[in-house]
């Protein structure tokens, strides 16, 4: 592609970052006052799912918190120092691990529950209850329609983060 010559479309994926951002940037100040970083808070925001309460597999937990594995593995001792989730072998299958919300994760979730909720009723107030109905729902059909597979996503994401630069030993 020449030099002069322009995309035909927008930056998607940045315009998604974008707004990712501005979502964010309104919730930062109450996750941050009570210690929590966004990816913790998505952990945690995860694991308050009612559908969750007996816990997740530390590899469902992963996916559905869009997080590394080796990231997640580092939270959550972390959070499990904090006394907001626990971890146990799964009964299932004693090489896999269970983590679910303790009652204060589970009431710090709750609490920051409401904030999150008048915000999520200010945008709504803002672009209409029909819009935002239409915004999930286009959201879902693109991730959707990208039919991307999650499992094998984490993996190429787990395999790129520990590719370690043999001259500096640093991730690539």
């Amino acid at each position: 592609m020449a030099r002069d010559q322009a995309f035909t479309h927008r930056n998607l994926p940045l315009l998604l970052l974008k707004a990712r951002e501005a979502l964010m940037q309104n919730r930062r100040p109450a996750l941050r006052a009570h210690g929590l970083s966004d990816q913790q808070w998505r952990v945690l925001r995860v694991l308050a799912e009612p559908a969750h309460a007996a816990g997740l597999d530390t590899g469902t937990l992963a996916r559905e918190a869009h997080l590394l594995g080796p990231s997640l593995t580092g939270m959550l001792v972390r959070m499990e120092a904090a006394g907001l989730v626990q971890r146990e072998r799964s009964a299932e299958d004693a090489r896999r691990s269970v983590v679910r919300a303790t009652p204060a994760g589970a009431a710090l979730a709750a609490s920051l529950r409401q904030a999150i909720e008048a915000q999520y009723g200010e945008l709504e107030a803002h672009i209409g209850p029909q819009r935002l109905t239409q915004l999930y729902a286009l959201l879902d059909e693109l991730i959707a329609l990208q039919g991307s597979d999650e499992e094998q996503e984490t993996e190429d994401m787990t395999s790129l983060a520990s590719a370690a630069n043999p001259l500096t030993g640093s991730v690539a």
